[in-house]
């Protein structure tokens, strides 16, 4: 287990106030500190802005890739790893256009793009416009490597600590953790007996790690004044078989994740995050990230595992679709329909989603990924049953969609 991210949420204000991110590093270095004397592996420290669009009323086109560029130096000088500006907003339709232009411009900078509230419902336009960005980036890097830096959010409230989602509501800054602890599934599902024992390990090892990163927390947030959200369990994986979720989900009796039962599986080890008790922050389910995880990547390679298969298990369990390679060729109007589907289970179970999707340029559905980076694991592109919207799905309305 390792915490992905110690997350930092601020409002920087506009101009930019230094002092704030100042303190923002102070905090960070120390906690880094903090956890790190205690046995925990830090990966990365991250700063998390309110929406951009929020903070440069009138001037999005013309601040917002100077506003991302002073952030992203800003924040490298105190430490902070990488930088969140948030979200496009549907009620700024211009906060969508720019985005990849900041992309193309940073090299630490994440955002994302709105596209379901409870609140408003579904919004057809912003679906849309994040089909247009997600087409857009994927050419920014020959590989498709754009879309690692944004996400289509449904339903996704601020306060997660895993990015790109991540978002900052309110003036006063706080912190949350994002981990990484897909091994913790792995190993209460080795040499266990009956699934109510898997189960219970599983909760135990959670509750344990919890707390004691909770107890660190509380004496930051007491010394600091910064307020901890909580903390973010989400079993996300690594590239390596020991933690991966698609072996914790294949241990628990699947024969390949892909194949019937593994909804079942997914939804077993979620349970054991909702049976944890700790205080919890962002998504706390299941992440899938095909790329991320060694055995996800070898099922879709060997052809088991779909883009559908994955949205199925978002249903019972996780965070949505997430690092999906797919073809080159792929239309923002195919997109828009998958953006579609998810945001219709987002508010229909009321579960934070998101989709992070990837074309490939010049790959086509089956082709064999190559990207050389340690957090990936290369795999096959897959394919999309996907079409051009049409009739009245083509409107510019908002669609409400109430819970079950």
């Amino acid at each position: 287990m390792k915490i992905r991210s110690i997350t930092y949420f601020v409002n920087p204000g506009y101009p930019i106030n230094h002092k704030e991110i100042q303190r923002g590093g102070r905090f960070i270095n120390a906690a880094r500190e903090a956890y790190s004397s205690s046995g925990l592996n830090v990966q990365t420290s991250r700063l998390a802005t309110v929406p951009f669009p929020e903070l440069l009323p009138g001037m999005i086109q013309e601040k917002s890739v100077s506003f991302a560029q002073e952030l992203e130096d800003l924040a490298q000088a105190e430490g902070f790893d990488y930088v969140s500006i948030g979200s496009a907003i549907p009620s700024l339709p211009e906060s969508y256009k720019i985005i990849p232009e900041i992309l193309g411009e940073t090299e630490k900078v994440f955002a994302s793009g709105i596209i379901a509230t409870k609140e408003n419902g579904i919004s057809l336009p912003a679906i849309r416009e994040c089909a247009e960005i997600i087409r857009e980036i994927s050419t920014i890097d020959p590989k498709g490597f754009g879309n690692l830096y944004f996400a289509a959010l449904a339903n996704v409230p601020a306060g997660v600590p895993f990015f790109p989602a991540a978002y900052h509501s309110g003036e006063r800054p706080a912190f949350a953790l994002a981990i990484e602890a897909a091994d913790l599934a792995v190993q209460a599902l080795s040499g266990v007996t009956g699934i109510a024992e898997a189960s219970a390990r599983l909760v135990e090892a959670i509750e344990i790690n919890a707390q004691k990163m909770t107890r660190i927390s509380k004496a930051l947030e007491r010394k600091a004044g910064i307020r901890f959200l909580g903390i973010d369990f989400s079993l996300a994986p690594y590239p390596e078989s020991e933690s991966s979720l698609g072996t914790a989900m294949e241990a628990l009796g699947v024969p390949a994740v892909g194949l019937h039962g593994s909804l079942m599986a997914a939804a077993f080890l979620t349970g054991a995050i909702d049976k944890a008790k700790f205080l919890k922050a962002g998504f706390n389910g299941l992440m899938l990230p095909l790329l991320e995880d060694a055995t996800l990547a070898k099922r879709a390679y060997e052809g088991t595992l779909s883009v559908k298969d994955l949205l199925m298990y978002s249903a019972v369990c996780g965070t949505g679709l997430d690092t999906v390679p797919l073809p080159g060729a792929t239309t923002p109007k195919q997109i828009e329909a998958v953006l579609l589907d998810l945001s219709v289970l987002a508010l229909r179970l009321d579960k934070p989603l998101t989709a992070r999707l990837m074309p490939i340029p010049g790959k086509m559905a089956g082709d064999t990924t190559d990207f050389n980076f340690s957090y990936f694991a290369n795999t096959r592109v897959l394919g999309l049953s996907a079409e051009p919207l049409q009739g009245l799905l083509q409107s510019d309305e908002s669609i409400r969609i109430e819970k079950r």
